[in-house]
């Protein structure tokens, strides 16, 4: 664990990040659960980055038509929001576990700041980026880089960002990502960005706790 310090800021922030490294999807989302669950008015905020075992994840109020083929690999019902995505080797997860009501910040401008930590990221690389109004996540042209999903319980968030650095995009194929049919997808090794996936994480979760504090 370790703390964040933002550029200007004459202390460390009380913002913990923890590198939980290759993880199981299930075991992970009961984490965050109880986590969430247990936390207090003293709880610091945290930022978990990891990677995942292969998982088609499906939030509360998914279609299961939006998995169109049987790969083998497995289908979770999750309780974050949006529709179906994956997650594999290579892709960067940071699941943002915050007191929304301590920070004074309201779920659109949660998921605004999100957003625009991957698009100052990619922008730090020489890539441009952008959101589109209606379809939370980030896109290089017409294919996501990004995908998010949130769940807020008594005011306080779990569950987070995607974002694909190096790894199989051919899953993406077997489900309409995000519940958009033909939607395509790309990671940012594709994009001629050199980070690994765990540089990527690192800066990733840089930007998200600068996009956080500037909330308060």
């Amino acid at each position: 664990m370790v703390a964040v310090a933002v550029a200007g800021r004459a202390s460390f922030l009380p913002l913990a990040v923890r590198s939980l490294g290759r993880t199981d999807y299930r075991q992970t989302w009961q984490a965050m659960f109880d986590f969430t669950t247990a936390r207090g008015d003293e709880t610091a905020d945290e930022l978990w980055c990891c990677e995942h075992t292969p998982v088609f994840t499906l939030g509360q109020a998914g279609k299961p038509e939006h998995l169109l083929a049987d790969l083998g690999i497995p289908l979770v019902r999750t309780d974050r929001g949006g529709q179906i995505t994956y997650h594999g080797p290579g892709q960067v997860v940071i699941y943002l576990l915050l007191d929304l009501n301590r920070r004074r910040m309201k779920v659109r401008e949660l998921v605004a700041a999100i957003e625009q930590a991957v698009i100052d990221l990619l922008a730090e690389q020489g890539v441009a980026a952008e959101r589109r109004a209606g379809a939370p996540g980030v896109y290089v042209g017409a294919a996501k880089v990004a995908a998010l999903g949130l769940r807020v319980r008594r005011g306080c968030c779990y569950h987070g960002v995607s974002l694909n650095v190096a790894m199989d995009l051919s899953p993406f194929l077997a489900i309409n990502p995000c519940g958009y049919a033909g939607l395509a997808v790309t990671q940012t090794s594709d994009l001629g960005i050199s980070l690994t996936p765990a540089q990527a994480a690192t800066a990733l979760a840089r930007h998200l706790a600068a996009q956080v504090e500037r909330s308060e």
